[in-house]
C-alpha cells in the first residue's frame, strides 16, 4: 500500500471515467474501509445503496441542477456509484435526545466514511468524486431510501479516464491558531 500521506496528498476529484468495470474483490475492498471508519459512540449510522444500473443513474443524474454541477455526467458515465446514507436521529443522540450543539452528529461520521473510502479507492487505482449538489429529496426516491434515513453524498466510483494536478492549497500559517484564534 503507498504511504498515507501520499495517499492524502494524490487523491483527486475525478469526473471522467474509464469504460471498464470494477471488479467485486476492489468494490468491497473500498467498502470494507468505510465499514472501519470512525463513528460517535460507533453507531455506524452509513448505509450505501450500490448503484449499477443505468436507469437508476440516470434518476440520480436527473436530480442534479441542468447547470453548475461538473460532476453530472460523472453519475451516468461511473460504472458504480455509492449513494451513502445515514440513519437520522442515531449519531450524536442518546436515549432519543441530541446530545450537541450542533444535533446530529451524522455528517461528521459520514465525512469520516467517505474519506476512508475516497482514499482506499484511489489506493486501489480507482477514482471517485464527492458529489453533494442536487435534489437530496429526488434521488432519495431514485434509490428507495426509506423514512428516517438520509441520502447525503452520491459518490461516482472508477477508473479515472485522466488524472488532474493538484489544486492551490492554504499554508499552515493561514488556518492554524496557537492559543487562541
Amino acid at each position: 500500500m503507498a504511504e498515507l500521506f501520499d495517499l492524502i496528498q494524490n487523491r483527486r476529484s475525478v469526473r471522467k471515467y474509464e469504460n471498464k468495470q470494477i471488479p467485486e474483490n476492489l468494490l468491497n475492498q473500498v467498502l470494507e474501509a468505510g465499514r472501519w471508519a470512525p463513528s460517535w459512540h460507533n453507531f455506524q449510522c452509513w448505509e450505501v445503496v450500490v448503484v449499477k444500473d443505468q436507469t437508476i443513474k440516470k434518476k440520480l443524474q436527473d436530480a442534479m441542477p441542468p447547470k453548475g454541477n461538473p460532476s453530472s455526467k460523472a453519475i451516468i458515465q461511473a460504472p458504480v456509484v455509492l449513494g451513502v446514507c445515514a440513519k437520522m436521529e442515531s449519531s450524536g443522540y442518546f436515549k432519543g435526545a441530541s446530545t450537541t450543539k450542533f444535533g446530529d452528529w451524522m455528517m461528521f461520521d459520514l465525512g469520516l466514511f467517505t474519506q476512508n473510502i475516497c482514499l482506499t479507492a484511489h489506493d486501489l487505482g480507482l477514482g471517485t468524486v464527492i458529489v453533494g449538489l442536487y435534489n437530496h429529496d429526488q434521488a432519495k426516491t431514485a434509490i428507495d431510501v426509506p423514512a428516517g434515513y438520509e441520502l447525503v453524498v452520491l459518490i461516482p466510483l472508477g477508473y479515472p479516464a485522466k488524472q488532474s494536478t493538484a489544486p492551490p492549497r492554504k499554508q499552515i500559517k493561514e488556518f492554524v491558531h496557537e492559543n487562541t484564534f
